[in-house]
């Protein structure tokens, strides 16, 4: 008697399931049943067609402003890649007009600022605020990072450290995907700077920035080093002399382009 029992319940359950879900395969007008959709059916915006979600009713929306495109098109092969040809790294900065509404690219107050800014948002992390390697992720065992006050870089090409930025090198990842080609070169523009100021002579820095730098020292000179009016490096090594991190404290934007103004060599091979 279980045993009936048992049988009737599985025949009628297998005759709801045929009900409600139909024979696999089988071809019907009425849209099916479906239990687990699996995503086959989502919202979702397809292309072209209107949307009332946004304001002015297109589903397509435009790229936000600074979006770099995976394969933007080479408008200067220098500009673009940052070699003359391909054996030889470029060097110069590739000064341009304003192009496609955007801004130009040139040497000046405004552009190293961007440049320093773009520096310490992409930079400084790893190669640190001076470039000397020392940035946060130091202090977590990563301490590989190149220094860029060192003469291998010193007398590296623009072109070749513009690679570096774009593809990476090292342990270094690529940063081409999110720094525009412009924003990698004003990089480049205040990385000179950067590297020159903490070389520099106490004569480099302008009339106003040696009275900083002399009001700086002050406190901690001694009687001989204040009659000479230099600065004295009351610093890690004890030496005495111009002290360099100072210097990039106090040098400002006129002077860091004037530097690179003097220092750049001719973009054309």
């Amino acid at each position: 008697m279980k045993f009936s029992y048992f049988f009737l319940a599985v025949t009628l359950l297998a005759i709801g399931v045929v009900s409600i879900a139909g024979f696999r395969g089988d071809h019907s007008p009425k849209p099916p049943l479906e239990i687990f959709p699996d995503m086959v059916y989502q919202d979702k915006v397809k292309d072209q067609l209107p949307s009332t979600f946004f304001p002015d009713g297109n589903s397509a929306r435009p790229p936000i402003d600074g979006t770099v495109a995976i394969e933007m098109p080479a408008q200067n092969d220098y500009w673009s890649t940052g070699k003359w040809d391909d054996t030889h790294w470029g060097d110069g900065i590739p000064v341009h007009e304003a192009r496609d509404g955007g801004r130009p690219l040139i040497i000046d107050a405004a552009d190293m600022a961007r440049g320093r800014e773009r520096y310490t948002i992409s930079c400084s992390v790893c190669h640190g605020a001076l470039g000397d390697g020392k940035g946060i992720t130091s202090k977590y065992g990563m301490n590989a990072t190149a220094s860029y006050q060192v003469d291998r870089i010193r007398n590296m090409n623009d072109g070749e450290i513009f690679n570096t930025i774009t593809n990476g090198k090292g342990q270094m990842f690529g940063l081409g995907y999110n720094i525009s080609i412009d924003d990698r070169w004003r990089i480049i523009m205040y990385l000179r700077a950067l590297q020159h100021s903490q070389n520099a002579s106490f004569d480099d820095a302008s009339p106003d920035e040696q009275k900083q730098l002399n009001a700086k020292a002050k406190p901690a000179a001694t009687p001989a080093s204040a009659q000479s009016g230099g600065v004295t490096n009351h610093g890690t090594d004890g030496s005495n002399g111009t002290n360099p991190r100072l210097l990039v404290t106090c040098l400002d934007r006129n002077t860091m382009k004037d530097l690179v103004e003097t220092n750049q060599r001719s973009v054309t091979p």
